[in-house]
């Protein structure tokens, strides 16, 4: 008796709805798939992707790769440029494509598959470029996109029997109710409508970024996940001071927050936390002080009493006024 044979695939998975569908139109054709998931400038699950409890429903496992100084060195020196806004696409899934590539020799898997739509991303999904990716990856004839593939030239996996092409689909453009039909298709719930899945592509992030390399060409994790909440108040080029604008944004300014940080707080009342990073004069904290007084409830108070304190034990009051808005607008990082 002949024993089958374990196909393999390695997926780019975002946690999307695409990715989430190339993946089970995979597991449809008998297909083993392994899942990856790239960081650092993905947009959370909560901001509008599919949740993870796909992957337990439908039997895929899912590995984690940090690529955040290689996602970095392309942000700020992108070889083919940047789209709308700081966003890199053809180098950032040219290093995607080449980091599945190590990860597709390393399990033995027959091929890649990606989420992609034809002409859904006008930057980075088109057929020249589509092209011109996988070659500069690496792995030209070795990327299955199953939403698109009836649109595009038969991939290797395809032409040696592994992938039945009549199963894949021709969807294109931007429009997301195929996918959504083919959701229903597939039995899969609870999906929000599809967010634009790369923060670079946010003008106020894009903002906040070119902000930071300009006075950091070297930043840290710390550095890059704050970029993500609260509002950003440039005082020096080796200073700046963040503001929580939820209890949610407080909770992760706290986690972040290191020794060397300054954190404030108006005691009493709702009050953002207000950290302040990087090389701390007096007057830097007491900008920070009458910022975040400005957006406590009691911003209506004359003076108002701000704490002051950081990891090493510190802590003391500051009473300030709080700050006028056209002062905000002069510091204010959008």
């Amino acid at each position: 008796m002949t024993k089958s044979i374990t196909r393999r695939a390695v997926a780019l998975f975002s946690g999307g709805l695409d990715s989430t569908l190339a993946i089970l139109t995979m597991l449809k054709q008998g297909i083993e798939v392994k899942a990856v998931t790239f960081t650092h400038f993905a947009t959370d699950i909560s901001d509008g992707s599919l949740s993870y409890s796909c992957v337990e429903k439908f039997g895929f496992e899912v590995q984690f790769c940090h690529l955040s100084d290689s996602f970095m060195e392309i942000v700020k020196n992108p070889r083919f440029g940047y789209g709308k806004n700081m966003n890199p696409c053809i180098d950032c899934k040219i290093l995607m494509l080449k980091e599945a590539k190590k990860l597709m020799d390393a399990v033995g898997s027959d091929f890649i598959v990606t989420g992609e739509v034809l002409g859904q991303r006008p930057m980075s999904q088109r057929k020249n470029v589509l092209s011109l990716i996988d070659k500069e990856a690496g792995v030209k004839d070795y990327v299955l996109r199953p939403l698109s593939a009836r649109l595009l030239k038969v991939t290797a996996p395809e032409a040696k029997g592994i992938v039945n092409r009549d199963m894949l689909y021709g969807f294109s453009g931007r429009s997301r109710r195929p996918q959504m039909a083919l959701a229903i298709e597939f039995g899969l719930t609870g999906y929000l409508s599809p967010a634009g899945g790369c923060l670079l592509t946010e003008p106020n992030y894009a903002h906040r970024i070119k902000d930071l390399l300009r006075y950091n060409d070297n930043p840290d994790f710390k550095d890059l996940s704050l970029l993500k909440i609260g509002r950003h108040f440039r005082f020096s080029p080796s200073c700046k001071i963040i503001v929580g604008r939820n209890e949610t944004e407080n909770e992760m300014i706290l986690s972040l927050s290191e020794e060397s940080d300054y954190v404030l707080k108006v005691e009493g009342v709702g009050s953002p936390i207000t950290l302040v990073t990087g090389e701390t004069t007096e007057e830097a904290l007491k900008v920070a002080a009458s910022i975040c007084a400005r957006y406590s409830d009691a911003k209506h108070l004359s003076f108002v009493d701000v704490s002051v304190f950081n990891k090493k034990g510190l802590k003391y009051l500051m009473n300030v006024q709080p700050v006028q808005d056209s002062i905000l607008k002069t510091c204010r990082i959008l």
